[in-house]
């Protein structure tokens, strides 16, 4: 669309009840570098600055991914002053669809793990796919989530589900989300999209301001947040000073298993 400018990384649709975001790298399982959040960071502005009522739904293109994570070829060489702007970047782009005035809807079809969960985490609802697999499986790679998963996660599913999630780095399927509550509905494969457009439409009877005003009072219960992303900033971008973040990566570029040296 033509006020959103040249867009290579997502596609953006306006339906009758809502904006469709789609991350569009279906090659990559829809991961996230730069390029991705640089413009989701425009389109989001370009959204407020129109003014539109209508809900926001995020979903990843193709039914095996949402987003499987930030991009590890990108990240792997970054040293860890960069990784500390890469973190502030992402933080700062979810914290946008956070506040973002009107209703955000996670469409989560496949994998939302580490910067995909991280990203569905920062919508207001999410709805799952039966196929959809969610994770923070950042230990294995030697780093720990950097864009909001250590505050978002205790916040939505509690703290012991939280620490379970991101120290185990393991993966739950669709139902054992619902269940721990951090998904709100799970549907058909296939179906993600549908029912949040579905979902959308429901809130189309209501007042769109009384919802921005609403959202703000939730979210400003956790004002504290802030104190916590910046220490998640801080210490994702330490993780760049050790080994097992080189070994991590790289043993994930290259599909193997990676070789953390462990003392005592």
């Amino acid at each position: 669309m033509e006020r959103f400018g040249n867009l290579e990384t997502l596609a953006v649709t306006q339906e009758d009840v809502a904006t469709v975001i789609s991350i569009a790298r279906q090659e990559a399982l829809n991961a996230l570098n730069k390029a991705v959040l640089t413009e989701l960071d425009t389109v989001l502005d370009a959204l407020r600055d129109y003014g539109s009522s209508k809900p926001l739904i995020i979903t990843g293109e193709g039914s095996r991914a949402f987003v499987a994570g930030a991009d590890i070829g990108e990240m792997a060489g970054m040293s860890p002053e960069e990784a500390l702007e890469f973190s502030r970047f992402g933080q700062r782009i979810f914290s946008k669809l956070e506040s973002f005035p009107q209703v955000t809807i996670a469409a989560v079809n496949g994998y939302a793990l580490g910067g995909g969960n991280e990203l569905a985490m920062a919508c207001d609802i999410r709805i799952a796919a039966s196929n959809a697999r969610f994770g923070q499986p950042e230990v294995g790679l030697g780093i720990i989530p950097g864009f909001g998963g250590t505050q978002r996660l205790a916040q939505i599913v509690g703290r012991a589900n939280a620490l379970d999630l991101i120290l185990s780095g393991r993966m739950i399927n669709a139902q054992e989300a619902l269940r721990i509550g951090l998904v709100h509905k799970v549907v058909d494969e296939g179906k993600a999209l549908e029912e949040a457009l579905n979902y959308a439409k429901t809130l189309m009877n209501n007042s769109a301001f009384a919802i921005a005003q609403a959202k703000k009072v939730l979210y400003a219960g956790s004002a504290g947040k802030d104190d916590g992303m910046a220490l998640e900033a801080d210490m994702f971008s330490g993780c760049f000073k050790h080994p097992d973040q080189r070994e991590g990566m790289n043993a994930f570029l290259a599909k193997r298993k990676p070789d953390f040296k462990r003392e005592g």
